[in-house]
């Protein structure tokens, strides 16, 4: 996409505010404190029949002993260098820090357009605060309030003016999405990283570094799909920060709108109650889930340990433990490319569409040979199974008396849809109709 819009700044001028209004959501999560934003966040807006990309950054610090902050500022300089053009936040209540003349320094040796957003002009009394930031030189100052929306309209006419009018297609649309989902800290950054082969998300030891849920397009070795990295999701009681409890919100809301969930354990720790609580919300929204077991490269092994771990796992999982296993280490690299085409296995395991003259011909064979079991003496006839249109797999088995199959003879049809067609790490529904 070549309509690409940065926003960069110090930390708490608003970058993450004029964000969610620009792309008209609230992907990005807001907090008067600084520091919330970590990562590089995209999303898309339109304006005028124009369609743009927008890239939210963390507020950047320069000398800070904190860790994330160095992090930081590296996903800035990265936006920078994406970027068609840069929106400059500044603060008018604030006026020019010594942070913003860090960050005036970067801006100057980029060749791209820079518009600044003079924010937090919320009221009349406030206009006119931002005439300073002309002596700047970067670029034209623009009079913004991100909280009420007055001055971006104005913003926006420049901003398309340098666009290519006629790039008005999301090249993501369509495109499967594929989430990686854990507990914190099992390396689902480090992952990413691994599989894009480059630092695109911030990778620290500590827990809930990652805080908003994170898009990459992945385009090579002729796969093409949307990666979503993920905020850990602990138990609730855990939870202390309302930053942190917006991320879990954010990684429950990118399960449900995922086609495949990557569930990472941590091998040295095996699944533990919450990682069950993780592979259940996949489960419920009907996702296709493969299992990477990470950290593979600091378990001591013999020719015995991988199926025991293997087996201890289906164990946990059960009753859906039809799942692929990868054993893994974002470290090395082992396997990680096994686990993209896997991934994509059960993706097309989840949109396969099976046509109802074959499906009748291998269940009818199967209920023949093993009918529902009667009840109070009367017998179910099963006269004819479809598969429905739904987004995952779910299967109508017509009968006479829906009302009186039983569960186990459910799960016996299930399998039997599992050993005929492959359904590998995908839930299937079944739902039984009146004839």
């Amino acid at each position: 996409m070549s309509n690409i819009i940065a926003i960069v700044g110090r930390p708490n001028v608003g970058k993450s505010t004029l964000f969610n209004r620009l792309t008209e959501s609230r992907k990005a999560i807001v907090k008067e404190v600084s520091g919330v934003t970590r990562d590089r966040i995209y999303g898309r807006g339109e304006w005028c029949g124009v369609d743009f990309s927008v890239i939210d950054t963390g507020g950047y610090v320069q000398g800070s002993d904190d860790i994330f902050e160095d992090e930081i500022a590296k996903q800035v300089k990265i936006a920078i260098e994406e970027a068609n053009v840069i929106i400059f936040m500044v603060d008018v209540m604030t006026g020019i820090t010594d942070l913003d003349d860090a960050v005036v320094n970067i801006l100057r040796k980029t060749k791209k357009k820079i518009f600044i957003g003079a924010n937090k002009v919320d009221n009349t009394d406030r206009i006119g605060l931002s005439s300073e930031f002309w002596g700047l030189g970067l670029g034209d100052v623009y009079d913004l309030s991100a909280v009420n929306g007055s001055g971006t309209g104005e913003l926006l006419d420049d901003i398309i003016k340098e666009f290519d009018q006629e790039d008005d297609t999301d090249l993501e649309e369509g495109l499967p999405r594929i989430a990686f989902v854990g507990r914190p800290n099992v390396g689902k950054s480090s992952m990413i990283n691994a599989l894009i082969g480059e630092d695109r998300n911030i990778v620290t030891n500590i827990s809930g570094t990652t805080r908003d849920s994170i898009n990459t397009r992945y385009n090579a070795y002729g796969f093409d799909f949307v990666i979503i990295d993920t905020a850990g999701i602990r138990k609730k009681a855990k939870v202390t920060e309302d930053i942190e409890y917006y991320s879990v919100l954010r990684s429950i809301r990118t399960i449900e709108n995922s086609d495949v969930c990557v569930f990472m354990i941590d091998a040295q720790e095996g699944i533990q109650k919450q990682d069950l609580n993780i592979f259940y919300i996949c489960e419920k929204n009907h996702k296709g889930v493969v299992v990477l077991v990470n950290k593979w490269d600091l378990i001591e092994k013999d020719h015995t340990t991988t199926k025991a771990f293997e087996e201890k796992i289906r164990e946990q999982l059960a009753p859906f433990n039809n799942v692929p296993i990868i054993f893994t280490s974002a470290l090395t690299k082992q396997r990680i490319h096994k686990a993209l085409e896997t991934t994509m296995e059960v993706y097309e395991n989840r949109i396969r569409k099976i046509p109802t003259s074959v499906l009748n011909d291998v269940m009818q064979e199967v209920m023949e040979h093993n009918p529902p079991p009667s009840v109070k003496g009367k017998f179910i006839k099963i006269k004819f199974v479809s598969q429905l249109p739904t987004h995952a797999p779910a299967f109508a088995f017509f009968c006479n008396l829906p009302q009186y199959i039983r569960d186990d003879y459910k799960r016996f049809l299930e399998n039997k849809l599992r050993e005929n067609f492959d359904f590998e790490g995908v839930p299937i529904r079944i739902f039984f109709r009146k004839k």
